[in-house]
């Protein structure tokens, strides 16, 4: 019914940058918050960023001031733009949305994950 694919993962150095992409697609009636998670080797998955229908943000405080949420309603995508990025930063990111569906269930969905790998 909808799905969430997420592009621009991959490789990166120390103090560099990437952007994440999260398009979905599917039977959508309307898109209310999407977010970014991230996952690490041994660890939980946790929230990294957020984004509400009216472009309110937050943010995990290990990110504050190097990522950056924003979305594109018309293109039903959202962003993050990480900067200075750290190894610690190292994960699989995972695109998340609340969406409400043509046929009126509100209900969460994921996207399948892209890698993260910084080096040091």
């Amino acid at each position: 019914q909808v799905q969430l694919v997420e592009s621009g993962g991959g490789l990166v150095q120390a103090g560099g940058s990437l952007r994440l992409s999260c398009a979905a697609s599917g039977s959508i009636l309307s898109i209310n918050a999407m977010g970014w998670y991230r996952q690490a080797p041994g660890k939980q998955r946790e929230l990294v960023a957020r984004i509400t229908s009216g472009s309110s943000t937050n943010y995990v405080d290990s990110v504050k001031g190097r990522f950056i949420i924003s979305r594109d309603n018309a293109k039903k995508t959202v962003y993050l733009q990480m900067n200075s990025l750290k190894p610690e930063d190292t994960a699989v990111y995972y695109c998340n949305a609340d969406v409400r569906t043509t046929n009126w269930i509100l209900k969460q969905y994921w996207g399948q994950g892209t890698q993260v790998t910084v080096s040091s």
